[in-house]
């Protein structure tokens, strides 16, 4: 398939088909050029999509990452034969960066007090990776583009001021996300049925959030009420959040399914 016929095959709206336009350009160009290149920080939904276009168009081809190994935000890379990952994720030609931001004591800002005051800069959402928030302060991941704005710019975060350090990617110290088990019985694995228990919701409520295009199965959208769910899959849904359901289990004493949820808080 040609450029235009991936684009109208893997974009779902105007929005989506010119970042996959982008995706593939950047793509291209590394392979005609011979160069790394890079996008800019993707979501999750996002690299899932553009993950698919990938996969049509240049399997093999492309690297996420976003500073850490569990990264939430990632970019993709695209490298060319002679260069390694890891000595791409070492050199001058990575594009992904991170600052250690310190704050008074007791100033308990949050993710969207770092946020906004980056933004408030110009710093534009897709420049922006992972905001790890610490008990002195936070780690942030940006392009590396947009370090000299930050270390000449950011002086205020909330109505803190707020003191910056480059970071080494490999000194950066993510904490997992807050979680709460759930543990549930269904009649089947149907994605209405493990939605309702993963966000303890009505399964009525939840075939209706489907339905509506809120759910998405790992960051993809899904509108089939009875698509069968499996172990490791992770569901997100606008308004209510994420969960992953970790593990199908036997059968109870009525013969429902006995299943494991993990729902980040």
């Amino acid at each position: 398939m040609n450029k235009t016929e991936l684009l109208d095959k893997y974009a779902r709206d105007g929005e989506s088909r010119l970042l996959l336009a982008r995706v593939l350009d950047q793509q291209q160009r590394a392979d005609q050029r011979g160069i790394p290149t890079h996008t800019a920080f993707l979501s999750p939904a996002e690299q899932a999509m553009s993950a698919d276009l990938l996969m049509a168009a240049a399997p093999g081809q492309g690297v996420l990452h976003g500073g850490y190994a569990d990264a939430e935000r990632k970019l993709w890379g695209f490298l060319p034969d002679w260069l390694d990952e890891d000595l791409w994720l070492a050199g001058e030609d990575c594009p992904l960066a991170a600052l250690e931001v310190k704050t008074p004591k007791g100033a308990k800002l949050t993710h969207r007090d770092y946020l906004g005051s980056l933004m408030g800069l110009g710093i534009t959402r897709e420049k922006i990776g992972d905001i790890l928030i610490g008990e002195t302060g936070a780690q942030v991941i940006v392009l590396r583009e947009t370090l000299p704005i930050l270390l000449a710019q950011w002086e205020k975060a909330g109505r803190y001021p707020v003191t910056l350090t480059p970071l080494p990617l490999d000194q950066l110290t993510p904490t997992p996300g807050e979680t709460k088990e759930v543990r549930a019985t269904v009649a089947s694995v149907r994605l209405d049925a493990v939605v309702s228990a993963g966000f303890s919701i009505p399964r009525s409520r939840a075939a209706e959030l489907i339905k509506g295009g809120r759910v998405m199965v790992n960051h993809r959208p899904c509108e089939k009420a009875d698509k069968v769910v499996e172990a490791g899959d992770v569901l997100t849904c606008r308004g209510l959040g994420k969960c992953v359901l970790t593990e199908i289990g036997g059968t109870s004493k009525r013969g429902r399914t006995i299943l494991t949820l993990q729902r980040y808080l």
